[in-house]
C-alpha cells in the first residue's frame, strides 16, 4: 500500500434543501477525515486502505460500500453487532464554515480495539495517518497507539493532522495531552492555524512552529493551512507560503484540510519525504491548495473528490 490511514469514518448529515414544512433536509454523506485523505489519494493513482469500526447496520454497510466505490481497501475495516455507526450533524454557515453536533457517546469508531488491528497492512505501507479522534478514548486510543508502534518499528512515514473536534473530548488538557503525543510520533504534522494557535498558546505562526520543533524535534515537514489565507511550509531549511484559489462558488468547507493534506502526501510519494527546496515546496502547495479549493464547491467529500486533470487545469488556468 501507499497509504493506510486508521480512525473514524462516519456519516455526516448535511443540510441539503428546506421541505415544504420548512424543514432541513439531510443528506447522508460518506464522512471522516482520514477516509476523506484516502478518497483524494485514491483518486491520485494511490493504493490506500482503511483501518477502522463502523456499526453492523443500514450506515455501517452504506460506508463499506462508498469505500469501496471510491477504491479504498476495507481489510482493516471492522463492523460492531452492539454499538451504531457514529454520526455528525453538520450545520453549514453563509460564509461555508461549519459547526458540527456529533452522535457517538459510544459510537462503533470508538470500539476498535487492538485484537482488531490489521498489523501487516500498516508493515507494508509507505505511509500511516491518523488524526487525534482516534485517541479521544479507550479502547481505540490503545488501538490507536499499537498501530503507531508498528508504524514506528517498520520504518514507515506517519503523518498526523489533529483535527481537533472539541466537544468529543472530556477536557481540552485532555485534547492537548494526546494531541502532544500523535506530535512526538510523526513524520509529518498537517495542522491548521486555530489549532497551532491554540496548541502553542502563540498567535504567530512562526513562533508557533519554532515551539513545536523545541518539543517535538523529528518531525521533519509542519504544515500550517490557514483558509482563505493559504497554507505554510515549514522544514528546518525554511518555509514557503502560497496564497489560495479563490473560488466564487464556494459552499462549504468539509473535506478541505484533509484534501489539502492528500495533495501533500501525493508529493510525498512522488518525491520521498527530504528536505525540499523553495521551488518544491511551492509546487506541492500550490497543488494541495488548488485540490481543496476546489472540494469547497462540492457537497461532501469522500465521493466527490477533484480529478488530477481537475487540479491541473484550475492551477494552470
Amino acid at each position: 500500500m501507499d497509504v493506510v490511514a486508521l480512525g473514524e469514518l462516519l456519516i455526516d448529515f448535511t443540510e441539503n434543501a428546506v421541505s415544504s414544512q420548512g424543514n432541513p433536509v439531510m443528506e447522508a454523506n460518506p464522512g471522516g477525515a482520514p477516509c476523506n485523505v484516502l478518497a483524494m489519494l485514491t483518486k491520485l493513482g494511490h493504493s490506500t486502505s482503511f483501518i477502522g469500526k463502523v456499526g453492523n447496520d443500514m450506515f455501517g454497510h452504506q460506508l463499506q460500500d462508498a469505500l469501496k466505490e471510491v477504491g479504498i481497501g476495507t481489510e482493516g475495516l471492522v463492523m460492531d453487532d452492539k454499538i451504531h455507526t457514529t454520526l455528525a450533524f453538520v450545520h453549514t454557515f453563509p460564509d461555508g464554515d461549519r459547526d458540527f453536533s456529533f452522535y457517538r457517546n459510544p459510537g462503533a469508531d470508538m470500539m476498535l480495539d487492538e485484537s482488531d488491528i490489521n498489523e501487516e497492512l500498516i508493515k507494508n505501507t509507505r505511509i500511516f495517518h491518523f488524526g487525534s479522534l482516534s485517541m479521544t478514548s479507550e479502547p481505540v486510543k490503545s488501538a490507536t497507539i499499537k498501530a503507531l508502534n508498528i508504524a514506528k518499528e517498520s520504518g514507515v512515514i506517519i503523518s498526523f493532522d489533529p483535527n481537533l473536534r472539541e466537544p468529543l473530548w472530556d477536557t481540552l488538557e485532555d485534547a492537548k495531552r494526546e494531541i502532544s503525543f500523535g506530535m512526538s510520533m510523526c513524520d509529518i504534522l498537517k495542522i491548521s492555524d486555530n489549532e497551532i494557535q491554540w496548541f502553542t498558546g502563540l498567535e504567530e505562526f512562526d513562533e508557533g512552529v519554532e515551539k513545536l520543533w523545541e518539543h517535538y524535534p523529528d518531525i521533519k515537514m509542519i504544515l500550517v493551512s490557514m483558509g482563505k489565507e493559504g497554507s505554510t511550509c515549514y522544514q528546518k531549511n525554511g518555509k514557503v507560503t502560497v496564497m489560495p484559489f479563490i473560488q466564487k462558488n464556494t459552499i462549504e468547507t468539509t473535506g478541505a484540510g484533509d484534501t489539502f493534506c492528500a495533495g501533500v502526501l501525493h508529493y510525498v510519494l512522488d518525491n520521498g519525504l527530504k528536505e525540499y527546496s523553495e521551488e518544491e515546496k511551492k509546487a506541492m502547495l500550490t497543488f494541495a491548495n488548488a485540490a481543496a479549493s476546489i472540494i469547497t464547491t462540492k457537497k461532501g467529500a469522500l465521493r466527490v473528490m477533484p480529478e488530477k486533470s481537475e487540479i491541473d487545469k484550475l492551477i494552470n488556468g
